[in-house]
C-alpha cells in the first residue's frame, strides 16, 4: 500500500511538472516583447498610440500634439512629455491583441536620452523602427539601428506620413538599406502620396486597403488575390492601378521572397507604409507583427545562455523610476523575465547583493496606469516596488548565481556643477538627486575635496529635465554651472598604495559616483592622455561596469 501511494506521489509530482512545462511553453508561444524607435518626429508615439487602439487598451485616438484634443498619449505620461510633446523615458505598456499578449516598450526619440533607449533595446526581442516619408532616416535612426545590430535584432520598418508628399517609395528603400546596412522586403505598398494617397496593397496579404482620414475609425481591407483583378481600377482609378501593377511587378522581380528566419536573424527588415496620425496602415503592420515577430529570445549571462522554457524563474532590470505617482513617493524596477515564471510573493535571489528578496507588490503597466498581477512569464515586464535595493543591471534569480550581461553603460559628454538655489531644501535636494541617479538618465559625482556635485549627461536636455522634475517631484530648485571636463574615468589598480598615492596627488581632480567608486575627472584629451603616461600602474576605466 504504502508502495502504491508513492509511487501514485511521483506520477502525481510528473503530471504536474508536465502540466507547468505545457503552460510555460503556451505562455511564451503567444508574447511578443518589442520597442518601437524612430528618429524626433518621425511620428514613432503616435504610433504607440493607435496601436494601443487595437488592442483595446485606449477607446480614443488623437493626434499627439493637436491642441483641440486634451488627451495626450498615453505613453508619454511625465508632465514635462505633455508640455513638449516629446517623449523623455521609456514607457512600459502590455495589452493584448487577439490571442497575443503584446508587451510594448515605447522610447524616447531624442538622441539627448539615447541612454534609456538603448537599455530598453536590451529587454525587448524585436523591434519596429518609424521612418518619416518625408525626411528619410535620419541621424538617430542611424544610431539606433547601430544598437539593434549588436545584437541582431530582429527590426521590422514602418514608413510613416503617407498622407503628406514625400520621398519616392523606392528611393525610401534604397536609403534604408544604403545607410542602416541592411536589405529589406516590402510587404505593403502605397498608392500615391500626399493629396494623391489612395491606399496600400499588402503584398503579404493580398488585399487592398483604401485610405480614408480618419484618427478613430479603421477601415477593412479587400481581399484582391490577383493584382490584374479589374475590381482594382474600379476602386482607385485606372492610372493608380496601372502604376500599382507596374511597382508590384518591380517589387517581385527585383527583391526576393520574404524570408521569415532571414528576419529573425535580423539580416532582413520587412517594410511597410502608412500613416499614423490617421490610423492607416497600422492594423497590417500588426496583424503581420504578431505572425511574424519572435517569440521570448534565450538571453546570455555571465555563465551560461538561459532559455525561456526553463523552469526556474530568472531577470533583471533594465530601468528604474521614481515618482511614477506624484502623489506618492514611490520606486519602481523595470524587470523584465527572461524563463520560468515569476510569482508575486515569493522569495528570489538577488545575485548582486547575495541574498534573497520578497516582493509582496508587483504590477503590470499601461503607460502610468498599472495592475497588480500575481504572475508573469517570458517576456513579460514586471514593475516590482523597491526601496533601494535594486539597481539597473541587476539579476534575479531562483538561486543561481549568474548575470544577465549585455546592458550597455555610456560614458556622459557633458559635465555641470549642481548648484543648490535654497539652503532650507537640501535634504529634498539630496533624496531627489539620488533617486533620479539611480533611474540612469545622467551620472552624479561628488568630489572628495569641497564635496562639490557635478551631473554628467549624455544631452544638454537632460539637465532640463533633471531641474524640472526636481523642482515638480522634490520642491527642490537647482542650477547648472558649466564645468571643464573632458571625461569621467573610473580608476583602479592593482596596487592599493599606488592608487593611494594617485588620489592624493590628483585629489582636486578625484570624485565618486553615486555607488561610491572612484573617479578621475579629465579635463582634456591630451591631459588624460599625459596623466595615464605619467601613472602607469593605474587603469582608467571609460565605463563603471570593470572588474576591480
Amino acid at each position: 500500500m504504502a508502495f502504491r501511494t508513492f509511487a501514485a506521489c511521483l506520477r502525481w509530482g510528473g503530471e504536474a511538472a508536465a502540466a507547468y512545462t505545457m503552460a510555460l511553453e503556451q505562455e511564451i508561444a503567444k508574447r511578443r516583447t518589442f520597442g518601437i524607435i524612430s528618429h524626433p518626429d518621425a511620428g514613432k508615439t503616435t504610433l504607440t498610440e493607435k496601436l494601443l487602439l487595437f488592442g483595446g487598451a485606449i477607446q480614443k485616438a488623437g493626434a499627439v500634439k493637436s491642441s483641440k484634443i486634451k488627451d495626450h498619449a498615453r505613453s508619454d505620461w511625465m508632465e514635462i512629455e505633455k508640455q513638449r510633446g516629446i517623449s523623455v523615458a521609456t514607457s512600459v505598456m502590455g495589452f493584448h491583441y487577439h490571442d497575443t499578449k503584446i508587451n510594448l516598450l515605447d522610447t524616447p526619440g531624442h538622441q539627448d536620452f539615447a541612454e534609456d533607449t538603448y537599455r530598453t533595446l536590451t529587454a525587448v526581442d524585436s523591434v519596429i523602427m518609424v521612418i518619416d516619408c518625408v525626411k528619410g532616416v535620419e541621424t538617430q535612426t542611424e544610431k539606433l539601428m547601430d544598437v539593434c545590430r549588436m545584437r541582431n535584432t530582429p527590426v521590422l520598418c514602418f514608413i510613416n506620413k503617407l498622407d503628406r508628399e514625400g520621398r519616392d517609395p523606392f528611393e525610401l528603400l534604397d536609403e534604408i538599406e544604403e545607410k542602416l546596412n541592411i536589405h529589406v522586403r516590402p510587404l505593403s505598398w502605397p498608392i500615391g502620396m500626399g493629396k494623391g494617397f489612395r491606399g496600400v496593397y499588402s503584398l503579404y496579404e493580398k488585399s487592398l486597403h483604401l485610405f480614408t482620414p480618419s484618427k478613430t475609425t479603421v477601415e477593412e481591407g479587400i481581399k484582391i488575390e490577383n493584382i490584374q483583378d479589374e475590381q482594382i481600377g474600379n476602386l482607385i482609378g485606372e492610372n493608380n492601378a496601372r502604376q500599382l501593377r507596374a511597382d508590384v511587378d518591380l517589387i517581385e522581380g527585383v527583391y526576393p521572397e520574404f524570408d521569415v528566419s532571414e528576419y529573425l536573424a535580423g539580416r532582413v527588415a520587412p517594410v511597410f507604409f502608412g500613416s499614423a496620425v490617421n490610423n492607416f496602415g497600422v492594423k497590417e503592420l500588426l496583424d503581420t507583427f504578431i505572425r511574424i515577430a519572435p517569440v521570448p529570445l534565450p538571453r546570455a549571462t555571465t555563465l551560461r545562455t538561459i532559455v525561456p522554457t526553463e523552469k526556474k524563474f530568472s531577470g533583471f532590470i533594465f530601468k528604474i523610476h521614481a515618482n511614477m505617482d506624484p502623489k506618492h513617493r514611490n520606486r519602481i524596477a523595470f524587470l523584465r523575465v527572461c524563463s520560468g515564471k515569476f510569482e508575486r510573493g515569493s522569495n528570489y535571489y538577488h545575485v548582486r547583493q547575495e541574498k534573497s528578496l520578497r516582493f509582496s507588490n508587483a504590477t503590470a503597466f499601461m503607460a502610468q496606469d498599472r495592475e497588480t498581477i500575481d504572475e508573469a512569464w517570458p517576456g513579460d515586464i514586471v514593475g516590482i516596488f523597491d526601496t533601494g535595493n535594486l539597481k539597473i543591471g541587476d539579476t534575479l534569480t531562483e538561486g543561481e548565481a549568474t548575470t544577465y550581461t549585455g546592458i550597455p553603460s555610456f560614458s556622459p559628454e557633458i559635465f555641470k556643477e549642481v548648484v543648490n538655489k535654497d539652503a532650507m531644501k537640501t535634504k529634498q535636494l539630496e533624496k531627489g538627486l539620488q533617486q533620479l541617479m539611480e533611474e540612469g538618465v545622467a551620472q552624479l559625482f561628488t568630489y572628495e575635496l569641497g564635496k562639490k556635485k557635478v551631473v554628467g549627461v549624455v544631452g544638454a536636455l537632460q539637465f532640463e529635465v533633471i531641474q524640472f522634475r526636481l523642482k515638480n517631484e522634490y520642491n527642490a530648485t537647482v542650477e547648472f554651472v558649466s564645468q571643464n571636463i573632458y571625461k569621467a574615468c573610473w580608476i583602479s589598480s592593482k596596487s592599493p598604495q599606488k592608487l593611494q598615492e594617485f588620489i592624493a596627488s590628483k585629489q582636486r581632480h578625484i570624485a565618486t559616483d553615486k555607488d561610491g567608486k572612484l573617479v578621475f575627472m579629465a579635463e582634456s584629451k591630451a591631459w588624460l592622455q599625459m596623466v595615464q603616461d605619467n601613472f602607469p600602474d593605474i587603469e582608467f576605466h571609460f565605463t563603471s561596469e570593470f572588474t576591480d
